[in-house]
């Protein structure tokens, strides 16, 4: 039986079932499979043994944020095997520039159609990158208020002063103003508080300052600041500023408002609050 007339259709390399069964054809088939799975085992190798030096990498150093190196990690690991499946693809001839053109077109239609997904994590690897603010900071950003719970890829997780979660787009917190109230060891309070014109102003001046500084976590370093900032139409208004450790910045500045209430009081130093004089006439007068 001729086996080059029945079998003419192409089946390997375009080869007919004669010249597969041809002993040298199968020797050279045998040794690209062996090539290829020799390559793809040390793919798998080379690439799990690059992943696993830039996750050490993060880890090592506390400086470095291991949210990057886990995604470092995973970019390196896929791309080593995929060059390794193109590069078996190409030892058994198979013509690997359609492929590339194909995977190419597809990373295209995939970007348009997650460009909203993509540009979060572009903002994630520049908030990562550059560190605006990290895990523990009291920051604001998008109209919201909180602190830093999580930073991943695609959001920024942020729990509010009434510990409510808060999930913002990493695309909208790389977008928009930054506020890191923790960026700093130290804040400035501020206050201004009115007293009325017929009070001695010197006296006033030094009940608000004493009451202020008589505080443990009131600073002397920086200088605190006191001055008359305003003449109201019923008051006349101190401005106040004071230097504080940035974790009592809150608690600090509510808590003086009222200490300084009371000493003004005990004082005798009026506080004024807005009036209205209303004169009521009869009909007929």
């Amino acid at each position: 039986m001729d086996f080059n007339a029945i079998y003419t259709t192409p089946f390997i390399y375009g080869k007919s079932l004669a010249d597969i069964l041809n002993p040298d054809l199968l020797a050279t088939f045998t040794g690209n499979v062996l090539a290829a799975v020799g390559i793809l085992l040390a793919a798998f190798i080379v690439s799990r043994w690059a992943s696993g030096r830039i996750k050490h990498l993060g880890l090592k150093y506390e400086s470095l944020d291991d949210t990057l190196f886990m995604f470092l990690s995973a970019i390196i690991r896929y791309a080593i095997l995929i060059f390794a499946g193109l590069f078996v693809l190409n030892t058994f001839g198979v013509q690997t520039t359609s492929f590339v053109a194909v995977i190419g077109a597809a990373g295209l239609a995939i970007g348009l159609a997650l460009q909203g997904t993509l540009s979060n994590v572009a903002a994630g690897v520049m908030i990562i990158l550059f560190r605006p603010f990290k895990l523990g900071d009291f920051i604001e950003v998008g109209g919201q208020m909180g602190t830093v719970k999580n930073i991943t890829l695609n959001f920024t997780e942020i729990a509010s002063i009434g510990n409510v979660q808060i999930i913002v787009p990493n695309a909208q917190v790389w977008g928009n103003t930054i506020v890191n109230y923790s960026a700093y060891p130290l804040r400035r309070a501020e206050w201004e508080f009115g007293v009325g014109y017929g009070a001695n102003l010197a006296d006033a001046q030094r009940i608000i300052l004493e009451t202020i500084m008589a505080d443990p976590r009131s600073m002397a370093e920086p200088e605190p600041f006191i001055q008359v900032n305003n003449l109201n139409a019923s008051s006349v208004d101190f401005l106040v500023r004071v230097w504080v450790d940035a974790g009592e910045f809150f608690t600090y500045q509510a808590e003086m408002k009222r200490k300084v209430k009371e000493a003004l009081d005990a004082g005798g130093v009026d506080i004024p609050f807005p009036t209205r004089t209303i004169i009521m006439e009869k009909p007929g007068e």
